[in-house]
């Protein structure tokens, strides 16, 4: 019982520290370039040594890596939503959940993080997307990942422009583009809405 006490301390001062060194990743990224930042600033904000930070991350890329996978959870990939039937049932979208969380705000327009995320949403949401349409459609893979890519970088590109512009009416942009994404894929596949 002492052991699983310690380990749940442990656990809990780990989260701890590591949700400490992203808070002052993105403090940083809100002031400066990603290319800028370094461990000893981190480290410094955080008011810990850079040894606790190698204990947690290997550099700086792996802190941004993280916060990535943070915005990931609790999304819906790209065809749950657009397909979704019941709006109020259906998971978060991802283009929603960064429009709606300013503190994401500074990752998706600096250059190297928002390239960062690119790479990362792919590796995360492709395979599914594209297997999806494959199975359903008569597409080849490459008009598959044509159409996977075409929807992530316009996912980033919308949110980029609403925040530069100050936009505020999200769900209604979102609601158009959700139409033309359905129309869209409703031409190529051969279901109905799930």
């Amino acid at each position: 019982m002492e052991k699983r006490g310690l380990e749940q301390k442990q656990d809990r001062r780990t989260r701890y520290t590591k949700g400490v060194i992203k808070e002052s990743f993105m403090k940083l990224l809100q002031q400066k370039p990603f290319a800028k930042i370094t461990v000893t600033e981190i480290c410094r904000l955080s008011d810990i040594n850079r040894g606790t930070f190698y204990l947690h991350y290997y550099d700086v890329y792996d802190v941004l890596d993280d916060l990535i996978y943070d915005m990931f959870q609790d999304t819906s990939g790209i065809i749950d939503h657009v397909l979704c039937p019941q709006r109020s049932a259906c998971a978060y979208p991802l283009c929603e959940k960064i429009q709606g969380s300013s503190q994401y705000h500074a990752l998706i327009m600096d250059d190297i993080a928002s390239a960062r995320f690119l790479e990362k949403l792919s590796d995360f949401a492709k395979e599914g997307f594209v297997t999806f349409l494959m199975q359903n459609s008569r597409l080849t893979f490459e008009e598959a990942e044509a159409v996977f890519c075409f929807q992530i970088n316009g996912c980033l590109t919308i949110n980029k422009l609403m925040i530069k512009n100050h936009c505020t009416d999200w769900h209604k942009v979102q609601t158009v583009i959700d139409e033309y994404i359905r129309a869209g894929l409703k031409t190529h596949i051969n279901i109905q809405e799930h």
